[in-house]
């Protein structure tokens, strides 16, 4: 079930900037929520993120910000998988088998006066196509991706929500469960990681 390109060479390709070990991988201590939970089945959750400035309604210039601002929480969520999946040496990006299920929450207050739910959220599920293989992606020729079909996904897109932003979605990945349990039994589940694991993951780089 393994792709036929590394995931990373896209990543560069698509100007995806990872970031460092020191931005990403910090201390769930005081945090509200955990931002990733892996579970023994090889399931992957990502909790949300917020990408646009501005709410949607059904005029093309709103519609073309949200959807670069979905592209832009695709990048940060990636990064975070990256972390959340290689920050004790145990996996990363390549692993991903395949994404199961995103949910794009749009920012329209008009709720049912506008469309714009589906369209803002196809940058969400374009980009992440992109990434790992979809129709969708900028990779695709007559809807076909050469490198295959592990970025394609499930999803719901719902208007009518308020804030300060375009879009917040959240996703579900894929990964092998052997790569799962090795992280739980190594760090826990929990993205960011407790105090302590994250003290053991720093001490196992040197």
């Amino acid at each position: 079930m393994r792709r036929n390109f590394d995931v990373y060479d896209r990543a560069k390709e698509l100007g995806i900037n990872l970031g460092t070990f020191d931005d990403n991988v910090v201390s769930l201590a005081g945090a509200g929520i955990a931002s990733v939970i892996v579970q023994e089945s090889g399931l992957v959750y990502l909790s949300g993120t917020s990408g646009g400035t501005l709410p949607m309604n059904d005029d093309p210039e709103r519609i073309e910000h949200g959807f670069a601002g979905a592209q832009e929480a695709a990048d940060a969520l990636i990064t975070r998988l990256h972390w959340a999946l290689s920050c004790g040496g145990e996996g990363d990006l390549n692993d991903v088998l395949y994404t199961v299920k995103a949910l794009g929450m749009v920012v329209s207050p008009a709720g049912g006066a506008t469309s714009a739910g589906p369209p803002v959220t196809n940058g969400f599920s374009f980009r992440w196509q992109s990434l790992f293989g979809g129709p969708k992606s900028d990779f695709a020729e007559n809807g076909v991706d050469p490198g295959g079909f592990a970025g394609i996904h499930t999803r719901s897109a719902i208007g009518g929500f308020d804030g300060k932003f375009s879009i917040e979605p959240e996703i579900i990945v894929a990964v092998p469960p052997s790569l799962t349990q090795e992280i739980i039994m190594n760090r826990g589940w929990l993205f960011p990681l407790p105090p302590t694991m994250l003290e053991k993951v720093k001490s196992g780089r040197g």
